[in-house]
């Protein structure tokens, strides 16, 4: 039986002449389609041999196995995906999303050669970093600017110049772990310096700086916890005091904001949440934060700060390996074009919107999306919910949503999920008690009729 199963096989030469594959050829690689030709053909070999497998396979069945396998293969890993978790800055789903004004100004630059590195007013070569460091000083009231490739990179590149070989001071309750197990105390051990752990986690005091500072401290450490809070009997010391300290020392302090804002939050119904501006007339020397979080630009590293310090950093060798090309520069230099006026900021940056969007304006556009559906179509409604802001910020915080309930008698609410992982442009869901969630805050208008019509030819 199994000689026979095998002797029924097509060939490779035959199947590469039928027409489907043919038409294949026009369109794919051909080495590629040879090589999902003889993968289909292995597969359903060895399926006979060890007799999971006791039929002739029809030659559509082959065929269609084929089209599979090639359409497969030459997809794109990195795509676009349907965000309705409700998590706005969902480090897994690729943080900030770009507007498309912002979109369209990168796309232009890459279409075409740039001025990258061209000075064109004095027409030979100039820096990158000139193109968002003016902007940069003028949103913060830094004395200059520097951009690398994420916040861990700018933290140590900082701690390379200023503390390589040296010491530096920073609280135990500070030590954070960031996403992906990456944790604060091993990027600053990387930039060459020492790390020296004082206070308790829940207590520092001042003293405690005082008396581990000496003559080989290259800086004191801060390290916002924007990740996580310590609540109950805490204390931290004042950015103030350690200014005081770091100039009477002339050591220079160090802020790491992690997720950096340049808006006061709080005015839309969140946490007070200190922003860049705030702490540079605190006087601190250098800050760093990311560019892609509460930012809502393009993933950066972000180091703003005093004069001295910014151009030692930018002579650091090590910025070559760090350096940001064409596309984060123009994202990000978009991007911060929003915030010389609020409001726009507010209306153009997506993060922001979806930040600030009030509860009534989800529960509208749920409306709309529900529209999509069939009025008597009882297993889905709009009930309520909440939002995170995610990336890392706000972790106390929850923003007042509208979700729409998908309760299907067919699948369970994991098959249903996986169908909605599985589709085109992939739709992210959360699950309750066994029905889909999709928060209508973190999905865009122009993917309603998309997602309304994916849903009903899942439930058919």
């Amino acid at each position: 039986m199994k000689k026979t199963l095998l002797r029924q096989l097509p060939k490779v030469d035959y199947l590469i002449n039928n027409d489907e594959i043919q038409k294949m050829i026009d369109e794919y690689p051909r080495k590629i389609i040879l090589k999902m030709i003889n993968e289909t053909l292995d597969e359903i070999r060895k399926n006979i041999l060890d007799e999971s497998l006791t039929e002739a396979v029809d030659e559509k069945v082959i065929i269609d196995t084929i089209n599979n396998k090639v359409t497969d293969y030459l997809s794109f890993s990195l795509k676009r995906v349907i965000n309705g978790t409700g998590v706005i800055i969902h480090t897994n789903l690729g943080r900030s999303i770009i507007n498309y004004e912002t979109s369209q100004h990168t796309a232009s630059i890459n279409n075409g050669y740039s001025n990258l590195e061209y000075d064109i007013e004095l027409g030979k070569r100039g820096l990158r970093y000139t193109h968002i460091e003016k902007v940069l000083m003028e949103l913060t009231g830094a004395e200059g600017a520097l951009v690398v490739n994420n916040n861990a990179a700018a933290v140590m590149l900082v701690l390379n110049t200023i503390a390589k070989d040296k010491e530096a001071v920073v609280s135990r309750g500070e030590l954070v772990e960031i996403g992906g197990s990456f944790r604060v105390p091993e990027v600053m051990k990387i930039s060459g310096g020492t790390l020296i752990e004082i206070g308790t986690t829940n207590k520092t005091h001042l003293k405690d700086f005082e008396n581990n500072i000496n003559d080989n401290t290259g800086a004191i450490l801060k390290v916002h916890t924007s990740n996580y809070k310590i609540l109950g009997f805490t204390k931290e010391v004042p950015v103030e005091d350690l200014v005081a300290l770091g100039k009477e020392k002339n050591i220079p302090v160090v802020l790491d904001l992690g997720s950096g804002t340049l808006i006061d939050l709080s005015k839309y119904g969140l946490s007070v949440e200190t922003t860049v501006l705030e702490q540079v007339e605190k006087g601190i020397d250098i800050i760093t934060f990311s560019g892609d979080k509460l930012l809502g630009g393009p993933q950066a590293g972000i180091i703003v700060g005093k004069k001295k310090y910014i151009d030692a950093i930018k002579s650091n060798q090590l910025i070559r390996a760090l350096r940001v090309g064409k596309m984060t520069i123009s994202a990000l230099e978009a991007t911060l074009r929003y915030y010389f006026d609020e409001e726009k900021a507010i209306e153009k940056i997506p993060t922001l919107r979806m930040i600030t969007e009030t509860y009534d304006g989800v529960n509208e556009r749920a409306n709309k999306l529900l529209n999509y559906f069939d009025a008597e179509n009882s297993n889905i409604k709009i009930i309520k919910g909440e939002s995170q802001v995610g990336g890392g910020t706000f972790p106390l915080d929850v923003i007042p949503s509208a979700l729409i309930e998908i309760n299907s008698s067919k699948l369970s609410a994991s098959q249903f999920a996986s169908r909605l992982r599985n589709l085109e442009v992939p739709i992210i869901a959360r699950i309750s008690e066994n029905k889909i969630l999709l928060d209508v805050r973190t999905l865009q208008d122009e993917d309603f009729e998309y997602i309304a019509s994916s849903i009903k030819n899942i439930m058919e």
